[in-house]
């Protein structure tokens, strides 16, 4: 099997009211969509494939993202990632974002699916400056749970860290051996396949926004439903521990949608791809 070095770097500028890329460059299996513009051109989408199908062991993959001041982007994966098993082979993916003044960037991709064996590592940071702000979630399938497979061999490390004009806000490493009694331990993931994370850091006051998405979860979901939301430095953090992607997307879109309402933008949108 081929091992891949991928890499994407994408420059945004905004200009006139418009924010669009001003340097592309990919190696494979990484590629760039055209990009699009369903709310109007003041917010860029943009997606990014990769064209491999999956992650293996011995992939390095690196992807560095940068916005200029006053951008608007949200960015996305077409379709799930699947990490596959690799018998010992680790596969490696670096995200580096960088925002600059008055940028804000939506970063959402689709599920990660972690086949038993994978052996994955993720690390990501985020550098914001003066007002910039950031919205990121993930979703994580351990196991390809529709074949009755679970994750019972293998290492799974994320770490994600952000940033603002050099000190931490949030610094967040998950790890997971696949033999781990953390899976099904009441302090650990409690037996559920699905995990995911929602980090919004912006530069208003989250603390009735807090209050406010406790009141619409609260009168929309089961209390016994794995999911929270807690204050963050200059933000706010999402948790959902469950069976089932789609309601880990139906949680976070959620608060994405509130969140975009805040913001004055439209809250209303709803891409395709995550339906």
């Amino acid at each position: 099997m081929k091992h891949w070095q991928g890499i994407i770097h994408l420059v945004y500028e905004h200009q006139q009211q418009e924010t669009t890329i001003k340097s592309v460059f990919s190696q494979a299996p990484f590629k760039i969509q055209n990009s699009f513009y369903p709310e109007g051109k003041s917010i860029c989408h943009s997606v990014i494939l990769h064209t491999a199908g999956g992650i293996a062991g011995d992939d390095i993959l690196s992807q560095n993202i940068c916005l200029a001041n006053s951008s608007q982007v949200l960015i996305t994966t077409p379709a799930a990632t699947k990490i596959y098993g690799s018998k010992g082979k680790k596969a490696i993916q670096e995200v580096k974002i960088k925002l600059e003044k008055n940028a804000y960037l939506e970063y959402l991709p689709q599920e990660m699916i972690v086949f038993n064996n994978a052996n994955f590592e993720q690390k990501m940071r985020v550098d914001l400056e003066d007002n910039a702000s950031w919205l990121g979630w993930e979703i994580i399938r351990f196991g390809r749970s529709a074949r009755g497979e679970i994750f019972s061999e293998g290492n799974w490390l994320n770490y994600l860290e952000i940033w603002r004009e050099n000190k931490p806000i949030w610094i967040d490493r998950q790890y997971f051996m696949g033999n781990s009694p953390l899976f099904y331990a009441s302090n650990g993931l409690g037996g559920n396949p699905v995990v995911g994370n929602l980090v919004y850091i912006g530069s208003e006051d989250i603390d009735q926004y807090i209050s406010n998405l406790r009141h619409l979860i609260k009168e929309k979901y089961d209390e016994n439903i794995g999911i929270g939301i807690t204050a963050l430095q200059q933000g706010l953090l999402c948790r959902y521990m469950g069976d089932s992607v789609s309601a880990a997307k139906e949680y976070f879109t959620l608060v994405w949608q509130f969140l975009r309402d805040k913001r004055g933008l439209d809250g209303t949108f709803k891409s395709r791809i995550w339906q």
